[in-house]
Order: structure tokens, then C-alpha cells, then sequence
């Protein structure tokens, strides 16, 4: 049975792992694979599918691939998925297709409920802070989305803990609360540990990492070395094959023995890591094989950590 959590200081409740469509759930990838996919995650508890419009490739396309997918197979099932979408980065060219803008978040909202063939989405995010729209207006449609029942939350990524702050208190006073903050953050990026998971407490929002798994490096896929087919060998620009020296091959190889000795594998031990903290509500895993879920959603199996493991994961992971 998959365990859920809450979400800050709201009534909804996230599976401890959820399943993201960043890649290899676009046109690019077999449909017969992203249903085995979908179909497996939702078979082990996982309840939550984290899309975006951008998301394929092309962009677009993820959203399309998931819609079918619930349209065929799972369409009874709808009211017990947690289904998130997410606007801001570049969706199209000309002054309306990205940033924060009322116009460009509704209409992109639009867009994304007509390609999942769902009337509403249940988290609907603020994909990354605009530094020229007034963060009022920002927040202002994502409390018209909520009112509209287009949505019924609503989220921001990668804010800083200030206009967290300020976006949370803007939302509050249109009656609509911030429910959850989606970052980046895995036992190599500690970013969200300078404060932005101390704003999220003291506001009552959780939070849900993506790249929990630092692209790959926190699992056995790099124990070796770099293997010719993964993405440090090809043209990712988030995991090159110069960030992955010795030194960081030697700390990999460490928290793998670490998580050996738990009984983890070492992607099991990286999202339980994060669960550490109870803002966490969820966390975001990527996939291209059905395998890799049945292992993330293993992490629930042992969620507690000693001092002397929470310090010897301190000590690989310093920078």
C-alpha cells in the first residue's frame, strides 16, 4: 500500500512518490510504453501525475499522451488521480507564449485541459517567477483558475522564499490559499535548505522536489562510470559528463553502500532522504521504464534515518 502525506496545511494528501512527465512521455516515446507506465504507477498507489505544458517532446504532447491514456483506460478513475499542469516557460513564440501574465496562464490552462480532455486539473502551477509581471497579477489568475473550478489548487516553482512569502500573503487575501512549491532539491542540491523550506512552514505549504534523483547520478546507473547510452554521455545540458569526476563517482559509490546497508537500493534511499522533512509532501520521479517506478515507490519501505547515517550523508554530499 502506498503511503500518503498532507499537504502543508490543506486537506489534500499525495502519495509518497508521484510520477512526472518531463521527458520520455512525449511523442518521441511508444504509447504503449507511457501507458504501461501510467497504468503501473497507478496500480502501486500513485495517484499523482505531475504534466506541464511544455512537457514532451514536442511541447504539448505529454499532456496529449496522459489524456489518452485516461480517456481509454482510466476514465472511471478520474476523482481519484491528483492531476497537476503547470504554465510559464516557453509554449509558443510571440509575447504571450510564456512568463507569468494573466493572459498567457489562462489561455495556456485553456489549452491544457483541452489536450488532457479533463474539465478541470486538481494543482495548477505558476511555472517559474516572471521578473516583469507584477507578482499580483501572477497570482491573480492562478486565484481566478481556482475560482473558475478550472483548478482546484494552486501552486508556484522555483520562487525564491521571499516571493513565496509574498505570493502565498497575495493569495491569501483573495481567499485562495498556496497549497504546494515544486523545486529543485536532492542530496547534492541543498538550495531549498537556505530558506526556502523554512517560508514554506512557517506559511503551512508543502513542497514536492523534482529531480530527486539529480538526473540519474543518485542511482546505480553511474557506480561504473559513464555508460555510453545515459544522459551525462549525450547533449543533456542538466547532467554533462564534466560534472561527473572521481571525486563525485567516489561520494556516489559511498551513499550507495550506505543505502545497501539500509537495505535500499541507493534511488530508494535519495527520495526517502527527502521525506525527512515533514513540508515534503511528495516527490517527483521521472521515468522510461516501468522497473524504475516499482523501485522509487520502494522507498516508503524504510522513511527513518540514525544521526550517524543523516551525517555520513552530509559528509559525501558537501560541496
Amino acid at each position: 500500500m502506498m503511503q500518503y502525506k498532507r499537504v502543508g496545511a490543506s486537506g489534500l494528501r499525495l502519495p509518497l512518490v508521484s510520477l512526472g512527465f518531463w521527458h520520455n512521455f512525449g511523442d518521441s516515446a511508444r504509447f504503449s510504453d507511457i501507458r504501461d507506465m501510467v497504468l503501473g504507477a497507478f496500480d502501486l498507489g500513485i495517484t499523482h501525475f505531475d504534466l506541464a505544458n511544455v512537457y514532451g517532446p514536442p511541447a504539448g504532447s505529454a499532456e496529449t499522451n496522459f489524456g489518452r491514456v485516461l480517456r481509454e483506460d482510466l476514465h472511471a478513475w478520474r476523482d481519484h488521480m491528483v492531476i497537476s499542469t503547470k504554465a510559464g516557460h516557453q509554449m509558443f513564440p510571440g509575447p504571450y507564449g510564456e512568463w507569468g501574465s494573466r493572459k498567457h496562464l489562462l489561455a495556456s490552462l485553456d489549452q491544457s485541459l483541452k489536450r488532457l480532455g479533463v474539465d478541470y486539473v486538481d494543482i495548477f502551477y505558476s511555472h517559474r517567477p516572471d521578473p516583469e509581471t507584477p507578482l499580483e497579477e501572477t497570482m491573480g489568475a492562478l486565484a481566478q483558475a481556482v475560482k473558475s473550478g478550472k483548478a482546484l489548487y494552486a501552486g508556484i516553482s522555483k520562487y525564491s522564499p521571499e516571493d513565496t512569502k509574498k505570493a502565498a500573503g497575495i493569495l491569501r487575501g483573495m481567499g485562495v490559499p498556496l497549497l504546494i512549491h515544486q523545486m529543485r532539491y536532492n542530496m547534492f542540491d541543498r538550495g531549498p535548505e537556505q530558506g526556502l523550506y523554512d517560508a514554506l512552514r512557517e506559511e503551512g505549504v508543502g513542497a514536492i522536489p523534482f529531480s530527486p534523483l539529480a538526473q540519474g547520478l543518485l542511482t546505480d546507473r553511474y557506480l561504473s562510470g559513464i555508460p555510453a547510452d545515459s544522459r551525462a554521455a549525450g547533449a543533456s545540458v542538466f547532467l554533462t559528463r564534466d560534472s561527473i569526476t572521481e571525486d563525485v563517482l567516489r561520494r556516489v559509490r559511498g551513499l550507495n553502500e550506505l543505502a545497501a546497508d539500509r537495505g535500499q537500493t541507493l534511488a530508494q534511499m535519495a527520495l526517502a532522504w527527502l521525506h525527512r522533512s515533514p513540508v515534503t509532501a511528495s516527490v517527483i520521479v521521472g521515468a522510461s521504464r516501468l522497473s524504475q517506478i516499482r523501485d522509487a515507490a520502494g522507498a516508503q519501505e524504510n522513511l527513518s534515518f540514525t544521526e550517524d547515517e543523516l551525517r555520513r550523508i552530509d559528509e559525501l554530499t558537501a560541496q
